[in-house]
């Protein structure tokens, strides 16, 4: 086997001619320059100069067509080499976008140009889980690159209910969710991923494809966050994503009605309003990579995203209630647009950050981002009829907490009301600056 460092000498790779065409175009050019620097001319250049002197002879003196030769001769070597470099280096280029990225389209200069500026976006971590955080990943990724969403593991319902139960591994639904959403481009790959077998589809009715994915890498990998890494090479994602924790923890909540229920599906199935969360075992740790991400982030983002279930019990992971509490990264909670049957029923924006302060006994954000658009209202009439409402901005409240708020319209309406990811995105990183 050749040495590694010069495998991309083999032949048929169809890039080493288009470098040395390259590297011809500069000694081309260079040429040109020791030309017009009035370097010694060698043999063939005496003759092309005494061949352009006898062309130009006849309406110019002898130095003159000298002159001029020299000066012809040396540009065009310039103006030919530049063309024979960038020739190469655009057909190099060209090739090792269509071997490394097929999925890469549009012109190969806007490919590069928006991979430096990706590069060198800000550092962005997200917390939370559910359809609210992949939302907001479609947005960011449109301006950076350097996105790590830190996911909650907490689900036992459906699909990842069933290969938590049956597998032992962590729930892969939201982290799935999540990978989709940073995917370079959400093609049929992702549609493949996000397809979900019917229920007549027998012990597979329910379950999506992906969620069965990473579960098989899980098996064969031997560890759920490696799983998760693999999964990201294949959809070329933009960032990373981490679980909060790599330990099999079940959501706990103590109700009003003094009950202690187990489980997120039972939780939000309990008629009793939510009183306090906890997980069970307590206290787990929090992946390596998780606290170092938040440490170097220039801005992190709670929500948007089921409160109880999705946001809080990242926060019950000690480390990262800490490292959140510790970081000097620009800190943000978004809040909900409508409230949650079963967790938020007529919570106001302020509820919403007392929750979150009562559970990770610390101040973890600083700004509180809240939309101030009202829906239509034939989208309100098909909330209300499933039991939800717009939760109500109370800025002055929360104003009092000790928070800046930034309000404004952040909303997308088309079958659901939900956050915009893009407009939320540009809110985000307007703060970052």
């Amino acid at each position: 086997m050749p040495n590694e460092r010069l495998r991309w000498l083999l032949p048929g790779i169809n890039v080493k001619r288009w470098l040395l065409l390259s590297g011809l175009g500069v000694v081309v050019a260079l040429l040109g320059v020791w030309v017009l620097l009035e370097g010694q001319p060698t043999y063939w250049l005496d003759r092309l100069y005494t061949a352009l002197d006898r062309f130009l002879r006849r309406s110019l003196s002898t130095a003159q067509g000298v002159q001029v030769a020299r000066w012809g001769i040396g540009l065009g070597l310039v103006a030919l080499g530049g063309a024979l470099w960038w020739w190469g280096l655009r057909r190099a280029w060209r090739t090792l976008v269509a071997i490394l990225q097929p999925r890469v389209s549009g012109r190969v200069w806007d490919v590069l140009s928006r991979y430096v500026l990706m590069a060198h976006g800000k550092r962005v971590v997200v917390i939370g889980g559910g359809t609210g955080l992949s939302t907001m990943l479609r947005g960011l990724k449109r301006y950076t690159a350097n996105i790590v969403a830190v996911v909650t593991v907490t689900d036992d319902g459906g699909s990842s209910g069933r290969l938590r139960s049956e597998l032992g591994i962590l729930p892969p639904g939201d982290i799935r969710s999540c990978l989709i959403a940073l995917a370079d481009a959400e093609g049929s790959m992702t549609a493949l991923l996000q397809h979900r077998f019917p229920s007549e589809s027998g012990t597979l009715g329910g379950h999506s494809v992906g969620n069965l994915l990473i579960a098989a890498m899980t098996q064969i990998t031997g560890d759920f966050e490696q799983a998760v890494k693999e999964m990201s090479k294949v959809l070329a994602i933009r960032g990373r994503v981490l679980p909060s924790t790599l330990t099999q923890v079940t959501l706990c909540a103590e109700m009003e009605d003094g009950r202690c229920i187990e489980g997120e599906t039972a939780i939000v199935a309990h008629p009793s309003r939510i009183r306090r969360m906890h997980l069970k075992p307590p206290d787990p740790p929090a992946p390596p990579e998780v606290i170092e991400a938040i440490r170097q982030a220039d801005v992190i983002v709670l929500g948007p995203g089921s409160l109880f279930t999705s946001v809080i019990p990242n926060l019950l992971v000690p480390a990262i209630s800490n490292a959140l509490h510790a970081t000097n990264a620009v800190r943000i909670y978004v809040c909900n647009v409508m409230t949650q049957p079963g967790e938020t029923d007529h919570f106001t924006a302020s509820d919403h950050v007392r929750a979150i302060e009562a559970h990770a006994g610390k101040r973890v954000f600083d700004y509180v981002l809240v939309n101030t658009r009202t829906p239509r209202p034939e989208m309100l009439e098909r909330y209300r009829a499933s039991g939800q409402e717009v939760v109500i901005h109370d800025i002055d409240r929360i104003r009092a907490m000790g928070y800046k708020v930034i309000t404004g319209d952040f909303i997308s309406e088309s079958d659901f009301v939900r956050h915009d990811p893009v407009r939320l995105a540009e809110a985000i990183l307007r703060l970052a600056k």
